[in-house]
């Protein structure tokens, strides 16, 4: 049976001391006896200042996805990287998550976030995601990992149902949905569209947050889950501390669950 390991994070603005944290974690999780990392989203860099933030993504984009994949292989451990900012066509940057396989060779899978954050909520937060970031417009599912096929979303695309749609229609064993959540829309709707979208898809899934008060001023709402394909939690990390978390994941768990709600084979094309 599979174990995983969740990071709880709070990222800042120096990226080489968020990967530190990743480095330690990693080896750590490698040490007990996992066989994934799980990371949130923006594990490398936090920062809402954007033209401080600039020319550390440059940096960072260039040097560690190399330096990443050869942790996964000197830790003895696959990385799901929950994102990480990088350069895009026409000046924007994508938010890309990463999954190194350990001991590779061939690159590592990739999934750009698709739909953009773009918000005012009455605690007077306002967030335009798009003002900086390009949407990606592709599904991906990574083959055959510790935890199965493996799908990747990251943090708001948890809202849009059709995307796990089409997860759950690949036949994902399990989903990634790392983040960092506002603490207003987190009190709401984080354990809700999280156990929604597992038990849509009929997979487990794995949510890495980050947590707290970070150096940029904005506040993430933390509990990191990973929930079960009939939508029972059975990894929460709470909201307040940083960390790891283990859980083990029983893939025949999913068929189990597809076999007494079989929504998946009995999905309908709606008319439009």
């Amino acid at each position: 049976m599979p174990r995983i390991a969740v990071l709880q994070m709070q990222s800042g603005i120096d990226p080489e001391s968020n990967f530190e944290m990743i480095r330690d974690a990693a080896r750590e999780a490698g040490a007990g006896g996992a066989q994934v990392l799980f990371t949130p989203e923006m594990s490398l860099l936090l920062d809402r200042n954007r033209k401080r933030a600039a020319p550390l993504v440059e940096v960072a984009a260039r040097e560690f996805p190399d330096r990443l994949a050869a942790l996964a292989t000197e830790a003895g451990i696959d990385l799901a990287i929950g994102s990480m900012a990088v350069a895009h066509s026409g000046g924007k940057w994508a938010n890309r998550a990463y999954y190194f396989k350990q001991g590779a060779s061939d690159a590592a899978a990739t999934y750009d976030k698709m739909h953009m954050f773009d918000v005012d909520l009455e605690s007077g937060e306002s967030w335009r995601e798009s003002n900086a970031y390009e949407p990606g417009n592709e599904v991906v599912a990574v083959e055959d990992t510790p935890v199965g096929r493996l799908g990747l979303s990251i943090c708001y695309d948890m809202r849009f149902p059709a995307l796990f749609e089409k997860l759950g229609n690949l036949r994902c064993d399990t989903i990634a949905v790392p983040a960092a959540f506002t603490v207003p829309t987190g009190k709401a709707h984080w354990h809700v569209l999280l156990r929604a979208r597992a038990i849509e898809a009929s997979a487990f899934l794995v949510a890495a947050a980050q947590v707290g008060t970070h150096e940029d001023g904005r506040e993430t709402y933390g509990h990191s889950l990973v929930i079960d394909p009939w939508g029972e939690v059975i990894l929460e990390m709470g909201g307040e501390g940083l960390g790891l978390g283990f859980a083990e994941i029983d893939l025949s768990r999913i068929e189990d669950v597809r076999r007494q709600v079989p929504s998946l084979a009995n999905r309908r094309e709606i008319a439009k």
